[in-house]
Parts: C-alpha cells; structure tokens; sequence
C-alpha cells in the first residue's frame, strides 16, 4: 500500500482524482494501492518549556536561558488534529511507502517530516516536488518521485529555524518580562525576525521626530519654454541664493551643448512573492497577509504556480512551456497574439538557471481564470500582465540632455521621448508607469541664445516617510537598506530578515500585539513598541543586519554549505550571553503594556525617566530563622499587610498565605508548622 500525504484536504482531492483513488474515507481517500491523507498545515510543534523540565513551568529569571539537552515535538493540542492524526499513524503503520505531498518548500518539509517522525514511519519515503497543481503538473511530479534525502538539508534549514525561534523567542521573552515588566502579566514579546522589524519601523519615528527641517533654495531659469536647472545644486542660504540670481539678470542664456542618447528600457520583472505583496499595498493598499492569501488561492485554484517564492526568475527547461502557457491565455488573445505570430526570445533577464532554486518567479499555469472574481481577479490580472510584458521588446528611447550657460554658471535640462513602447503596450494603462518627469525638449541649436527668465524656488528638506506595508516588505528584504535597483535587491536577498512566506505573519503578530498601528496606509510605532526597543540592550535581538546575517545561515544551511548543528551551537552561545549581560543590568527601565486590547490608546508605557513606584518592602519574619516558600524552594517568606509572600516575587513566584488562614501574629514555629500541615 502506498500513503500519500497532502498539506491540506483540497490538494488530497486533487491528487486523489489523478491517481484513481475515488473512494472517500473518514480522513482519506482510497483506491488500487493508494491512500491520500491529509494534514491541517501543522499538526506538531516543538514541546513547550514545561515538557522538558517542571522547572520550566514558572517563569523564573533562575532557570536561564532553557536549553533542553534534546529537543522534542509533540501534537499539538486540538481534538480534531488529534483525531486526523490517528489517521494518518494508522496508515503509515499499514503502508509499504509513503509519498511526501506537502507543499514544495522549507515550511512544508518540515510539517510533513515532523508527522511522519511523530507517527514513527519505518518504510521508505519518496518526495512529491511540484511547482503548480495543474493536473499536468501532478501527473509529471509522479512521473519523477524524488528520493527523500535529496531534501535533508530543507528540512535541516527548516528545523534550524524552528529551533532557533524557540532558543531566542522563549528565553528573550520571558528573560525581558521578568526583568523589566511593570507588572503581572504584562508580557514583553521578543522575537527573532520580529523585534528587528520593530526596530526598524521605531528608527524610521526616531528619524521623523528628530528631523529638523531647512530651508534651501534652487536656482532656475526659464529659456523657450523650458526650465532649466543649475548644476551647481541648492543653496542653502538666501543671501547666496539671491547673490546668484543677481549675478545671471540681465545676461543672455547660450546653449553650450545638445546630446542625445538612443536607450531601451526591459520589461518590469517578473513577480516574487515580496515583489507581489509590494505592488498589491502599492496599488489597492492589501496588507502583505492580503495577498499571501489571495495568491494561495490562485495557486489552489491551479491558475498560478507555487507562491512562497523569493526568485523573479524561470528556469531554462520553462522556456518550451511558455509558448503553450500563452496559447491557454485566451481573454489575453490580444496582448499575446503577437508574442506567438514569432519565435519567443529568451532573455537571461527571464530565464536563469542560477538563480532559481526550489520554485521559479509566480506565473499563469495556462489554466482559464473563469471561476475567479472580485480581489482575485484583480491579482490574477496583475501577473498576467506582468507575464505577457517580459516577452514584448525592450522600450526604446531617445533621451535627450541641454546645458546652457549664463553669468558664468551652468544650467542644464533634460527630457526623454519614447520611440517604440514596447512592453509598454501591455502595460501602459496606468497599472506600470514610466518617469513622472519625462518631458519632450523643443530642438535646440548649439550656440544659440536668447533672453531668460531666472528665478528662485524656496523649498524645504522634508524628513523620510513612514513605512507602509510596501516598503516595509522590501526594509525586510534588504536588512534595513534601501534597494530599487533589481540587480542589486536580487544579491541582497540572502541577508533579507525573515523569509517571503513568513514576513507577512511577523508584521500581523506586531499588530496584534499592539507594538505598532496603522494610519490610513503608513505603520506607526506604538509608545510600547518604542520603549520596547529601547529597553532590549542586545544589539544581538533588534539589530537587522545581523538578523540578516543569520537568515544566510539558514539559506546555506539548505544548499548544504553550513552546518544546522553549528548554528544551534552559535545560538546557545549567544542566548547565554544575553541572559548574563541582561542579569547584570541594574537600570530601573519598566515598560508595560495592557493585554488584550484593540484600541491603540489603551497600550501605554512607562519610560527610564519616570521609574514606577517601588512596592512596600515586605518585612521578613525573622532575621535569623526563615522559611523556605514550599513552592519554588528559592525565596523566603515576608510579611506582607495582609499575607505571607515569597521574597522571589520579582522572579516569578506568586506564592501567598493570606492572614484569614494564617494569623499574621503567629510565631515563625507556628507558621511553618501551620504550612507543613497544609501541604502535606
């Protein structure tokens, strides 16, 4: 018997058609020699603190950092994961070998791999590795099973990942909240891809409140009817802007030199998934979650390939495809027409072996978008256009450049006129826009010249802008930097800080924990989410370049060049380090944030300058006999103004005797005596 196992019970339907398996089960299907199953995404996860050790039940600042020797999975809680689960360790145990559906990527090894590890699998596994869910393309991937190992060092990247979220997330967070909470229960969430986005999004406010603004002044003049502007650049005082203007009244302006330039233009790249979330909050203003899922259902609904992708790339073998991709387009009959009267070319701006990995730029399978509507159909006609484009000619143009001169100083103006559009055809409908500025120049002489009208223009430096979801996204992929040039976005994507699938759920989770907000499209820092950031003194946790630095690790982890065993041991190391420095700190900084809340108002902080309000000491019950508190075996107990409490409060222990069940005049003898009787 052979066991198939899908990600999701939509793909199990799919698979299970193509493979004559038709009758449906309780949790499968069936048919010949093959069961097809499902799971629910993830159905393990990395135990919790308290599966290793009791101790790491309570939060304790003496229990870090929780390193287990060995780490663990477990099911995760829910009746009807448990209830599939059963189903699928029933069918392993039965099966002669198992075929891994799980969608082709890092998070999809890992889902499958775990269900597999967890159900005790002892028979051989193959791999199912597509790139879309057309039936063609199910039916070839069987056709070419792959060997399971061929994808250890996925699922070794995929683990190292998990792994290291847990080692840096659960110890940072519980690390920050005990050491600098305001008060119980308020939790101060740290997180390896999150924080550094958070601090990027509260270093772009910082840049903003700080930004003082000045005024400077451009020079201009005015010669048959064109503007030009002086090369010298902005003035940044009035006195010698209006030194200039003086010194060019009255002066003729000459024409010093014409030149024109034939250029071309490629079409726009084809579309990643960043690039794809880009475009969407660009246009419509979609959240990156928004388009996540929306080009999942493409992809679901088989009319667009694989979309967690990080590559603006096809493959070569892709190339004899295209044409018959094309010829399915029919609403595009018109824009694609063309592009089929002739041979297709093949530009290394499209087609590139090495840069494409696992799954290659998300296109159109070919497959009729008739059952799309509203929001889909929208996103389904943004990267039709988009593929139909990279196939057009180049745009050419012919770009001109005048100077001019007059009272000694330079000017120059510029203008671009467009002599084949090319590309531009498919995509000139205001969905891709050129240079706002390009400007079609009047023929000038060299050496003529003619009376000017010379002015100034008062302008002010303006600070950066707040992020939008947009350019947030792209901060993410070039670990802070600002990148517009492909070529260079494309070499700066190793270091990118989270990965395409998951940076849409980081920026969801800074939502929802209230570290940041939106106003109309720009992201904005909450007070929290700032004293957050300015709390965490480990470059280490909110820095993106070295965040950056550890996604490449990862990647070369999944091509094989680096150890996950090294990168565990690195991130031991460094969790150590962090704990100790974050001990030794002996500032008063508190932040708190109330939980549960919608409204940006109700988070608030407290910052260093206005350290809360120190508790009333609790007085021990003798200087010389104490007694241990019978929960956590650190602390003693105090007395309080109407209880007994553990002096290891700070750190976590919460335990109480309130005075109606032990009077608060009761000898230490007594007490003790009156707590043994109790527990025991």
């Amino acid at each position: 018997m052979i066991v198939c196992i899908t990600e999701k019970p939509s793909v199990a339907k799919d698979i299970a058609a193509i493979l004559g398996a038709n009758t449906r089960r309780d949790g499968y299907y069936e048919g010949g020699d093959y069961r097809i199953t499902w799971t629910f995404g993830h159905l393990c996860t990395l135990k919790e603190p308290a599966d290793y050790t009791p101790n790491w039940q309570r939060w304790s600042l003496a229990a870090l950092p929780m390193i287990p020797p060995k780490f663990g999975i477990k099911l995760i809680s829910d009746r009807g994961i448990e209830q599939q689960f059963k189903v699928i360790e029933s069918l392993i145990s039965q099966a002669d070998e198992v075929i891994n559906c799980g969608d082709a990527g890092q998070e999809g090894e890992l889902i499958q791999r775990w269900v597999m590890q967890k159900a005790g699998i002892k028979c051989p596994v193959r791999r199912l590795w597509i790139s879309s869910l057309t039936d063609e393309s199910i039916r070839k991937g069987f056709s070419d099973l792959k060997p399971e190992h061929d994808f250890d060092n996925l699922y070794h990247a995929g683990l190292s990942r998990a792994i290291g979220d847990w080692l840096l997330g659960l110890n940072a967070t519980r690390l920050y909240t005990i050491k600098y909470s305001a008060g119980r229960g308020n939790v101060l969430s740290i997180g390896r891809v999150q924080t550094p986005t958070l601090a990027l999004i509260v270093q772009r406010h910082h840049e903003i409140v700080n930004f003082k603004p000045e005024d400077f002044w451009e020079l201009k003049t005015e010669y048959r009817s064109t503007v030009f502007n002086a090369t010298s650049g902005r003035f940044m005082s009035m006195e010698d802007a209006e030194s200039a203007l003086q010194q060019i009244k009255g002066q003729p302006f000459v024409i010093k030199s014409v030149a024109e330039k034939k250029g071309k233009e490629a079409p726009p790249r084809l579309f990643d998934l960043t690039s794809l979330q880009v475009e969407c909050n660009r246009r419509w203003g979609w959240t990156a979650d928004d388009t996540l899922k929306l080009i999942q259902s493409l992809y679901e609904k088989k009319v667009t390939t694989y979309p967690r992708v990080d590559t603006t790339y096809l493959s070569d073998d892709i190339y004899a495809k295209v044409p018959d991709i094309l010829r399915k387009m029919t609403p595009y009959a018109t824009q694609t027409s063309p592009l089929l009267a002739t041979k297709l070319p093949k530009s290394k701006k499209v087609f590139d072996n090495s840069k494409v990995t696992d799954h290659h730029a998300i296109i159109p399978t070919g497959e009729a978008p008739s059952a799309l509507v509203g929001d889909e159909r929208k996103l389904y006609h943004l990267i039709a256009l988009r593929f139909i484009a990279a196939f057009y000619p180049d745009c050419s143009f012919l770009a001109t450049t005048v100077l001019g001169e007059t009272g000694g100083r330079e000017f120059k103006a510029s203008g671009k006129v467009i002599t084949d559009p090319g590309w531009r055809v498919i995509l000139q409908s205001g969905q891709e826009k050129g240079d706002d500025d390009d400007k079609i120049l009047p023929a000038f002489a060299e050496g003529e010249s003619g009376p000017h009208e010379p002015s100034l223009l008062k302008r002010t430096t303006q600070p950066p802008k707040y992020y939008t979801e947009g350019t947030l996204l792209r901060a993410m992929e070039s670990a802070g930097k600002t990148v517009d040039d492909e070529t260079l976005r494309e070499a700066m994507k190793e270091n990118g800080i989270g990965r395409p699938s998951t940076r849409a759920a980081i920026i969801e989770t800074l939502f929802k924990r209230r570290y940041i907000y939106r106003e109309r499209k720009n992201i904005m820092a909450s007070q929290a989410g700032i004293d957050l950031i300015a709390t965490i003194n480990q470059e280490l946790l909110k820095s993106a370049k070295l965040t950056g630095i550890w996604e490449n690790k990862l990647r070369r982890i999944e091509r094989g060049e680096y150890s996950a065993a090294e990168f565990i041991d690195e991130l031991k190391r460094q969790i150590n380090e962090i704990v100790l420095n974050v001990l030794n700190d002996n500032s008063s900084k508190r932040i708190e944030v109330a939980e549960d809340t919608s409204d940006k108002k109700t988070v608030k902080s407290t910052t260093e300058s206005k350290p809360r309000k120190p508790r009333k000491k609790k007085e021990p019950l003798t200087s010389v006999e104490q007694i241990k508190c019978p929960v956590c075996g650190e602390g003693h107990l105090m007395k309080g103004k109407s209880a007994y409490g553990c002096s290891n409060y700070a750190s976590g222990c919460h335990t109480l005797f309130p005075f109606s069940d032990y009077p608060a005049d009761l000898t230490p003898d007594k007490l003790a005596s009156m707590i043994k009787k109790k527990k025991s």
